[in-house]
Order: structure tokens, then C-alpha cells, then sequence
């Protein structure tokens, strides 16, 4: 069976992005939503783990690093003009598709009533000959995609939320980071590609040392938006698979 491309409509007046770590976000659309932000639309993080683990240096403890990045990511936010940003402290590199983190989700989403939903695409297992996708970024994809769809949008699954007052939700558009010979949407982001590199580079602990003023730093951002483009006609992008939900 074959099917139509779906239009491009979104992501109206709210985007949520939904990931595993802080920096997580930065990588995969900060220039999107970078220029959602300036086009006047409202951003709002939700963050599955503290990212408490993500360090190769056994000198820093995780009780130290978790408030590290989530300061780091705050900061990043700010640079971006992200609305607000959640953290949810599931363990880190642990993370998997439980019905808890699912109801931790839905709240969110009922709460914040987004129009859109950014995520990772949770069937990228791994790029080829360069990447394996961390375990907790498929599980946070996946269980934002079960979120999203039934879960927020259905009355009767969580009825204490009823009681509440987060009442259903439906999002609307669906946006997953995926490789470009996978993707139907590229958005363009050449105009902000100096406000992604300051925001990345917030994550300081992650930098590895590098700096936004490093020669290497706005050359790196380039490459990987370049590569993201594709054969889109853009010359920096970031790339989605897009889901409409009528």
C-alpha cells in the first residue's frame, strides 16, 4: 500500500521537546527552536534523567554532576528562550519504556497542553559506520510517542488526572530526529546557527574543554546542518520525520 506524503503544517503555538539528557536537545533541534522562539511560539523541555552518568571521568561523582548539567541546561534554555524545562530524575543510561514514565509524561503533556512533540526517533538504533544511539534515547522517544498517542488524548486512562483537572490532550504535530535519507521535514536554521552554538555550549561538562569562541566550534555546528540537510536544497538544517494526528 502506498500513501501520500503528509503536508507540513505544524508546529503551532507550543512545542514541547521530550528527551533523555540534558544537551540531548542542544544536538537535535536547538535551532529549531531557535527559530520557532523567534517566530513566537512557546518551547517547553521535558528532561526523562538528570543526566547524572554522562561523564567518562571517575573523579566526578553523580550526586555532583546531576546538578551540574541540569544548571547547564537551565543555562542553554535561557540562551534559547525556552519557556520552561522539567526534569523528571529517572536514572540515567537506565532509562527504559515503563508505564510509570509514561504516566510521568502524560502529565506533562496534559499540563503544558503542547501543539507539537519533538522527540528521537525510537526505531534509529544506529547510524551506519558512525553511531550507535544511546539505549536512553530510544526509550525516551518511544515512551513520548505512547505518551502522545493514546495516553494524553484518552479519558478514561488516567482517571486520578481527571480528578486532578489535567484533562486530555491532543498533539497535533509530530516531529522525530532522524537521519536525512529518512526525513520528510528539514527545517531551516542557517539564520540561527550562532544561537545554537552558545546554547551547546552551555553544556560545558560536556565540551570536552571546547568553548562557543573556538575555531573548531562554529565549524563542527555547520557540518552536522549541512549533513542534516541532505539533498533538501537548504544549506544548514536540522531533519524530522513528521506525524500529523487528526
Amino acid at each position: 500500500m502506498v500513501f501520500d506524503p503528509i503536508p507540513h503544517e505544524g508546529p503551532g503555538d507550543h512545542i514541547m521537546v521530550i528527551v533523555a539528557h540534558p544537551d540531548d536537545a542542544e544536538f537535535m533541534c536547538s535551532g529549531s527552536v531557535a527559530r520557532w522562539v523567534r517566530e513566537g511560539r512557546r518551547v517547553s523541555y521535558v528532561l526523562c534523567t538528570n543526566g547524572d552518568k554522562g561523564t567518562e571521568d571517575p573523579e566526578m561523582p553523580p550526586e555532583k554532576l546531576a546538578p551540574l548539567r541540569q544548571a547547564e541546561q537551565r543555562a542553554a534554555c535561557a540562551v534559547l528562550g525556552v519557556e520552561e524545562v522539567v526534569f523528571l530524575g529517572y536514572a540515567d543510561g537506565t532509562l527504559t519504556n515503563t508505564l510509570e514514565l509514561r504516566k510521568s509524561l502524560v502529565r506533562e503533556i496534559r499540563r503544558l497542553q503542547p501543539s507539537a512533540l519533538v522527540c528521537n526517533d525510537p526505531t534509529r538504533r544506529y547510524t551506519i559506520g558512525r553511531y550507535i544511539n544511546h539505549p536512553d534515547h530510544r526509550a525516551a522517544g518511544d515512551t513520548a510517542l505512547d505518551a502522545a498517542f493514546p495516553s494524553a488524548r484518552d479519558y478514561h486512562v488516567y482517571p486520578d488526572f481527571i480528578e486532578q483537572g489535567l484533562m486530555p490532550h491532543k498533539i497535533r504535530h509530530i516531529y522525530m530526529s532522524s537521519p536525512t535519507d529518512e526525513a520528510d521535514v528539514h527545517i531551516d536554521i542557517a539564520h540561527v546557527l550562532d544561537v545554537k552554538v552558545k546554547a551547546l555550549h552551555q553544556h560545558v561538562s560536556q565540551m570536552r574543554g571546547r568553548t562557543e569562541d573556538s575555531p573548531e566550534a562554529l565549524e563542527v555546528v555547520q557540518r552536522m546542518a549541512s549533513m542534516s540537510a541532505g539533498q533538501s536544497g537548504l544549506e544548514y538544517a536540522e531533519a524530522f520525520r513528521y506525524l500529523r494526528l487528526d
